[in-house]
């Protein structure tokens, strides 16, 4: 009589390993996807953010002051439409050492502002959707007063100026 349990545990401990060798994989790639979704949750809300301290006029004292003299038109309550938020990847900066990430925001209006003015709302939308995201990765000691650029594990990531349709 011959014993096979010896061949069934080696193609066992195979199947194992191979299997071992696929989840390994997959988690990090997952990882890394949860960190961008992650990401573009905090970019969405903190641009709703933006969007909402600054079409209820609601400034610091500074910016107030600024406005109170160059944009009145931005102390009065106005209306503001996010469309879409998304990123672009813009591959490996090598100053940093991280993939990188860059966050677009489209928004309209049926208010008459000008130029400078939907500037200065892109700049609002765009600052509080960096101060989200470094938030959210806990990397606010990590950047700039402006937020600017904002890093998680993986990426670093930037604005681009808000686009008007």
């Amino acid at each position: 009589m011959i014993d096979d349990n010896a061949q069934v545990s080696a193609e066992f401990l195979f199947v194992f390993g191979i299997l071992i060798i696929v989840v390994m994989i997959a988690i990090v790639f997952a990882a890394g996807e949860h960190e961008l979704n992650l990401a573009m949750s905090a970019a969405r809300n903190g641009a709703v953010e933006g969007l909402s301290t600054s079409s209820c006029a609601i400034y610091p004292i500074n910016t107030f002051k600024e406005y109170e003299t160059a944009k009145s038109n931005l102390l009065i309550p106005y209306s503001v439409e996010i469309i879409n938020v998304s990123y672009s990847d813009l591959g490996y900066d090598a100053n940093y050492d991280k993939k990188r990430i860059q966050f677009k925001v489209y928004a309209k209006t049926s208010d008459r502002f000008s130029n400078d003015e939907l500037v200065s709302i892109g700049d609002r939308i765009n600052y509080n959707l960096r101060k989200s995201i470094a938030m959210s990765f806990n990397s606010t000691q990590a950047t700039n007063k402006l937020y600017n650029p904002v890093f998680s594990p993986h990426y670093v990531y930037t604005t681009a100026n808000v686009r008007w349709v």
